[in-house]
């Protein structure tokens, strides 16, 4: 295992790398020496960078006992940022990549529920696995998952979750893309009865279990959302960003960064989760008014800086300090 002593990031070979649904591709991460790997927990996530240079984090689907491999699970997004086309396309078995070492922001509580509830939507069952596994290996069964795709072959881990010892705590549920076939949660969401709930899937999915839980504690729910706040709205209009020390201007159009639109253009920018969650990408902004989408500056920041790869303008233009 290579590991560089300046940042978290370490060098792991792809062991095996499988097809577990339709566009889903599992990979098997171990250390190119054989050695132990960092711990981690359920619900963790370690960055991966794609040969493309793109960062992007995926969830470890593994058991959290296991220090030989880290499994993540990569779908083939053909209309994604190009990420998981990299990846899935580019990276093989025999292959070196580079991951920042596992971190945790959908950690499982210390306190004992009396029932754990997991929902998930397609690809977002990649940490609900890891935590089953868990409840599993310590013997416990008051977990109840509701796993939802549009079809059987989207579903990821289908056979091991159809198996007859989990028929009582696995419903999986197929739309076939009709809304008027959606799952009814609501029985299962109107009385909280001392349960956890973990949801990670699509944003109209976890949209609608936050409305149904709304009358829940907050620690009590937890959500799992990596691209939540980079979704595009319905109501995104164009905008121009300007550079302020050379003068360039570009329109950035509704369905497109401004980070994807100056990388677009030739400039070089550093970036990692480009989901407005870790702080690599702030820029400051020296006229216009942005409209911060951001979970991470402060009020006192958004005075004055900016996360380009989520947040936009509210003004016709916006001046960068770039």
């Amino acid at each position: 295992m290579t590991c560089n002593p300046d940042t978290r990031d370490i060098s792991l070979v792809v062991s095996r790398k499988s097809l577990v649904a339709q566009d889903i591709f599992m990979f098997e991460l171990r250390a190119t020496d054989g050695s132990k790997l960092p711990p981690f927990t359920p619900g963790s996530h370690i960055t991966v960078t794609a040969p493309s240079g793109q960062k992007r984090r995926y969830s470890l689907c593994n058991d959290s006992t296991e220090r030989d491999r880290y499994l993540i699970a990569v779908k083939q997004e053909p209309g994604g940022r190009g990420a998981s086309l990299s990846l899935t396309k580019n990276v093989h078995e025999g292959d070196t990549v580079t991951i920042e070492t596992p971190q945790n922001e959908f950690a499982m509580s210390r306190f004992e529920p009396t029932q754990y509830i997991f929902i998930a939507g397609g690809i977002g069952i990649t940490p609900i696995r890891a935590m089953i596994l868990h409840c599993l290996r310590q013997g416990k069964r008051n977990f109840k998952l509701y796993y939802f795709t549009r079809n059987p072959e989207l579903m990821a881990f289908r056979d091991e979750l159809s198996a007859t010892e989990l028929a009582d705590n696995v419903v999986l549920h197929h739309d076939g893309g009709d809304p008027d076939r959606a799952y009814d949660l609501w029985p299962v969401l109107e009385n909280q009865n001392g349960a956890h709930l973990y949801c990670c899937g699509p944003k109209g999915l976890m949209d609608a279990v936050r409305d149904m839980t709304g009358h829940w504690s907050d620690s009590s729910v937890h959500f799992e959302d990596f691209v939540g706040a980079s979704a595009q709205r319905l109501d995104d209009k164009s905008f121009d960003v300007i550079l302020a020390k050379s003068g360039e201007r570009y329109e950035v159009a509704a369905g497109t960064s401004i980070l994807d639109t100056l990388r677009g253009n030739g400039h070089v920018l550093s970036s990692s989760c480009e989901s407005g969650t870790c702080g690599t990408c702030r820029t400051k902004f020296v006229a216009g008014e942005p409209d911060h989408r951001d979970l991470v500056l402060s009020e006192k920041e958004k005075k004055s800086e900016i996360m380009i790869c989520v947040s936009r303008a509210k003004s016709p233009s916006l001046t960068l300090d770039i």
